[in-house]
């Protein structure tokens, strides 16, 4: 059977039947992409024909363009997912991808910003939302939403109009492999919201739609958008690491930590499947502690 072929069903069973966000099924179609033309480009066209050399062969390439060991990671875990499908519908004798590893992913510290700065942002996009522009008002909501309830870019710009509780102050989101949660947020958070939906939301509508938060043509607004909201006030504070969303994201986890809170309820607000992937959060809280420490103790 064609490659290329294989690979396009196994992407719509991920999609279908596995509940896969669609932002992983473009990661991963984008690796398979990748693995189909070096496959092609040795004459392997057949399922048939895929081995672990050849596998191996596709990630020490991809190595050698300095790519990272996440993204590796992520290639390596696309190139299995394939093989193994292959293997269980009885297209390939044996799982070629069984024994294939990659790296493991950096574990990188998250840049987080300190509770002054995020202030100091914050105050910045009130200013801006005290000209009562529609965008304006929409910005200071999304960023207060973002850092208040910890949500991912795609959480935020996916959500609907009912799926906003202002009376209870939570939110209602869908993560990852289609998984609900419902999080709460504060009243500075609320307070924006409120703002945005009876001054701001009715000047952006140009038709009726239930999304929460609309561009400036009236349609749902987009992850990109929000990406460059964050990118460029980030530009303007102080410090170093990636300058998206997920910066928010990490500071609020790493201050609801410094301010006391459980681990397991910081992983149920985040939406992790794992507690090993909130803990990255407590190496954060330590190692800003330890900082606080070097500047202020006088026998440090």
């Amino acid at each position: 059977m064609d490659v290329q072929r294989v690979a396009d069903a196994y992407l719509r069973h991920l999609a279908r039947e596995r509940g896969f966000s669609p932002n992983t099924v473009r990661s991963y179609r984008s690796d398979l992409t990748q693995l189909v033309a070096f496959a092609e480009d040795r004459g392997v066209t057949r399922v048939e024909e895929l081995d672990l050399e050849l596998l191996r062969d596709w990630l020490w390439v991809s190595a050698q363009q300095e790519l990272s060991r996440a993204t590796l990671a992520r290639r390596a875990a696309a190139a299995r997912g394939l093989t193994a499908w292959l293997a269980r519908n009885d297209e390939v004798p044996v799982d070629p991808g069984a024994r294939l590893r990659a790296p493991k992913p950096d574990r990188h510290l998250p840049r987080v910003l300190t509770r002054t700065q995020m202030d100091r942002m914050l105050d910045g996009l009130q200013a801006r939302a005290a000209t009562e522009d529609p965008n304006a008002l929409r910005d200071l909501a999304v960023i207060e939403l973002l850092y208040a309830s910890a949500l991912r870019v795609s959480e935020v710009t996916g959500l609907d109009v009912p799926d906003v509780d202002l009376g209870r102050l939570t939110v209602r989101v869908t993560g990852k492999g289609s998984k609900q949660r419902t999080v709460p947020f504060g009243v500075p958070a609320a307070r924006a919201l409120r703002r945005y939906f009876e001054q701001a939301r009715p000047k952006l509508l140009a038709e009726p739609t239930l999304a929460m938060f609309l561009g400036p043509r009236g349609g749902r607004l987009g992850s990109r958008a929000v990406y460059s909201l964050v990118s460029a006030l980030l530009e303007e504070t102080p410090g170093s690491g990636p300058a998206g969303p997920h910066a928010l994201r990490h500071t609020a986890a790493t201050h609801l930590l410094d301010g006391g809170a459980d681990l397991r309820a910081v992983q149920e607000m985040l939406g992790h499947a794992s507690l090993g992937t909130t803990q990255i959060y407590t190496h954060v809280s330590r190692e800003r502690l330890t900082e606080a420490y070097k500047t202020a103790h006088p026998r440090a």
